[in-house]
């Protein structure tokens, strides 16, 4: 069941939900309850809505990953997103705790990564398959060895900013899967990154939306 925290944002076309580490955000075709399952619920009983509730992810988070995931209520919503999205009006921010530090305070990391099961590798730029990953960091704050980083995604690559930051020697937090060794605060199997404002034009009246969700 959802947590009144949970609900970022609700409209008649939008429903924008805080995911948890560790939580799926689609169906998986088992009985696993996804974030999808938990808002189509909400939808029901909050509106009343009597038989199938439409709701459709328009991004995804990694399972592992916390924070904003937006969902369209309708189709006609879902494909205007879809289209603003692939003409790159989508800004996307996140918050990463990782190992070590950054060599400079801000910064940008260019690199080419190629899908390779389940997981990103960073590759020589002529490897065949391999496509160019771009982000900018900044760091907010230093502790124990470890950083804190707020990163703008220029591209979406599959786990780009997992691959990105251990790339550059600084996995995140609880990504073993990227090298880290060390298991994030909020539990196992969670990883130190959280999708934490989401700007996108809105779907019916383009306003400019803008979500924010960052660590406390």
């Amino acid at each position: 069941m959802l947590k009144p925290e949970q609900i970022i944002f609700c409209d008649n076309h939008l429903l924008a939900l805080d995911k948890p580490g560790g939580l799926l955000c689609q169906p998986s075709g088992t009985e696993e309850t996804s974030l999808e399952d938990l808002g189509k619920a909400w939808l029901k009983e909050r509106f009343q809505k009597p038989g199938n509730v439409f709701l459709e992810a328009v991004h995804r988070i990694d399972r592992p990953v916390s924070g904003i995931v937006l969902f369209a209520r309708t189709s006609k919503a879902l494909s205007r997103l879809n289209a603003s999205q692939r003409a790159g009006q989508w800004r996307k921010t996140y918050q990463a705790w990782v190992s070590g530090d950054m060599p400079e305070d801000s910064g940008a990391l260019v690199s080419w990564l190629i899908h390779d099961d389940f997981c990103s590798r960073a590759v020589a730029p002529a490897t065949p398959g391999a496509k160019e990953a771009q982000l900018t960091y900044r760091v907010l704050k230093r502790e124990s060895g470890h950083t804190l980083l707020e990163v703008q995604l220029l591209t979406g690559r599959y786990h780009q900013i997992r691959a990105q930051l251990a790339e550059a020697g600084c996995p995140i937090l609880g990504d073993a899967k990227y090298g880290s060794r060390e298991i994030w605060q909020t539990g196992r199997g969670n990883i130190a990154l959280r999708h934490c404002r989401l700007e996108f034009p809105h779907p019916v009246t383009r306003e400019p939306i803008v979500l924010d969700a960052p660590w406390n």
